[in-house]
């Protein structure tokens, strides 16, 4: 007898759980691994980054367009078990050549699921409750990550390579689990007699590339993405580094404790200031209007660029901390919130190719600015190299400013057709 689907919210929840899990088992120590094991140094560690987003950068509009012309539910589906295979070939083989290629498996395997996943969801429930899914999402996300936490710093200990294989084979299952239990109610794939067709595949990555060049406000978004992924690559690979290179940790509540340990606290700590933070965004955020969306993304990038030159400024460990944790939860706040007002800004059959483009526009500057600014803290210092990918970010807030008057000439214009 057929089992019954579940409901799609659920399955939604239940893929950022594991994926919380599986990012904070696998990254919560890997800078320690890509350190200590792997004997990356500074510009290598940039590197591995851009390895990544040079992948995503070639693949996210091909598997963009596959997602909206076959079936967003198999897009998630291959991804998810791609991701897991990169994981686990990062572990194997704790060697720099064959790092980079784990790099390449999981970013193909992150193209998959990017784009198709808010996609799928956003079809599936409808406009109205994804900007609130969204949230949610990133909540269950971040309880997930807790969990992976505190599985990480045993697997650690035991192994550096361990938390690898054990990511890996969790997101081997979680695809097994979308197999059995993810429907797919809300999307219309292209006709039978056009799908197996390159030039359907080519008419809708056009028709994508046509969306974003005929709004003004696209345009500007795309233009924030890009230097969003100018500077993003400097910050995720050297901060840290720069905490393990630059400071002596100090004992936690008159305990004595090594990098794993102090590790996993600010892991946790994150993680706790996200779920209060989303839970504020959540009451105080109305999901349902762009243009609140775009006002509130500006204020946090603008916070962002503060909380950056603090923690590259400052001796002191825990005033860097203190900067570091605010900027991480700022950031992680923006990222279901860009997914909400973009979803704002797209039609159905183009959803996941536009998307992806502009996580292709990300990769892009990623796989730019990853390797210069990589250069600068191997030439210079770390904290030099921090400092410039806040200047990176900064043009974003400009920008804002500029799609937002775009935002209420558009609002206006509305208000005086419907009259």
């Amino acid at each position: 007898m057929m089992q019954t689907k579940r409901p799609a919210a659920q399955i939604y929840l239940m893929m950022a759980l594991f994926t919380g899990v599986v990012y904070k088992v696998t990254f919560t120590m890997s800078a320690i691994y890509r350190v200590e094991v792997v004997k990356l140094d500074i510009l290598q560690l940039v590197l591995l980054g851009t390895v990544v987003e040079l992948t995503v950068f070639l693949f996210e509009i091909p598997t963009g367009v596959i997602a909206d012309v076959y079936s967003r539910r198999l897009s998630v589906i291959l991804g998810t078990a791609i991701m897991g295979v990169g994981f686990i070939l990062e572990g194997v083989f704790p060697l720099f050549v064959p790092v980079l290629l784990a790099q390449v498996v999981w970013g193909i395997g992150w193209t998959f699921v990017s784009g198709a996943r808010s996609a799928w969801i956003t079809d599936e429930v409808g406009m109205e409750q994804a900007g609130k899914l969204f949230l949610s999402g990133r909540q269950v996300l971040t309880i997930g990550n807790l969990v992976g936490i505190v599985l990480a710093v045993p697997l650690a200990r035991v192994s550096l390579r361990l938390p690898y294989f054990v990511g890996g084979g969790l997101f081997l299952l979680l695809a097994v689990f979308l197999v059995l239990r993810m429907d797919e109610a809300g999307f219309q794939p292209a006709p039978q007699e056009t799908r197996q067709s390159w030039r359907e595949m080519a008419v809708t990555a056009r028709s994508g590339y046509d969306l974003i060049r005929s709004r003004a406000t696209l345009v500007w978004y795309a233009l924030i993405a890009l230097f969003v992924g100018l500077y993003s690559e400097g910050w995720d690979r050297l901060k840290e580094p720069y905490l393990l290179t630059n400071y002596t940790f100090p004992e936690f509540a008159g305990i004595p404790l090594g990098a794993v340990e102090w590790f996993a606290i600010l892991s946790i700590a994150a993680n706790l200031l996200v779920i209060g933070a989303t839970q504020i965004a959540r009451s105080r955020i109305d999901t349902a209007n762009s243009l609140g969306l775009a006002r509130a993304l500006q204020v946090m990038y603008a916070l962002m660029v503060a909380a950056m030159i603090g923690f590259a400024l400052t001796n002191w460990f825990w005033a860097a901390v203190g900067c570091l944790l605010f900027f991480d939860t700022l950031r992680t706040i923006t990222f279901p919130l860009s997914e909400a007002y973009l979803n704002h800004k797209v039609d159905s059959s183009v959803r996941a190719t536009v998307l992806s483009m502009t996580g292709q526009i990300d990769a892009l500057g990623q796989m730019s600015g990853g390797p210069l600014i990589g250069t600068l803290g191997k030439l210079f210092s770390i904290p030099a190299a921090i400092l410039a990918s806040a200047g990176i970010l900064f043009p974003t807030i400009p920008l804002f400013s500029l799609l937002l008057s775009r935002e209420k000439r558009d609002s206006l214009e509305a208000t005086n057709d419907s009259r």
